[in-house]
């Protein structure tokens, strides 16, 4: 996660959590509370989740709330997670979703058991 940070100029904040909001892995400033964004991003990503399946558009792939300071972007991890990122006003969306992409089907296999690459490091250390 740091990683995608320092990949993507603008994020601020970034957190992996279960789709109930338990907080998995987070990298984040001492400002935020890690539990409260992961819980939020649970509940943002479930109403998101619903309206794709409402309006028939597919799966939900990610969510994008764009705020007067930043942005605060929510990625499905499978059916059973989520990344959560937040971005200042500077954040680049499109080189964001790019980078993203591996990172969720990394996340996906680790929190499924199925990574073959035990390297794959989501930790923020």
């Amino acid at each position: 996660m740091r990683e995608l940070r320092e990949r993507v100029p603008g994020i601020t904040d970034t957190a992996v959590a279960a789709v109930d909001g338990l907080l998995v892995a987070a990298d984040t400033s001492a400002e935020l509370d890690p539990e409260s964004l992961a819980a939020l991003a649970a509940a943002g990503l479930g109403l998101a989740r619903r309206t794709a399946a409402v309006s028939g558009r597919g799966p939900l792939r990610q969510n994008v709330t764009h705020c007067a300071g930043g942005f605060a972007v929510i990625y499905a991890v499978g059916d059973t997670a989520l990344l959560a990122v937040l971005g200042d006003e500077g954040l680049d969306l499109a080189r964001l979703h790019r980078e993203t992409g591996a990172l969720v089907e990394r996340l996906d296999d680790l929190l499924r058991g199925r990574a073959s690459d035990t390297s794959a490091d989501v930790s923020t250390s």
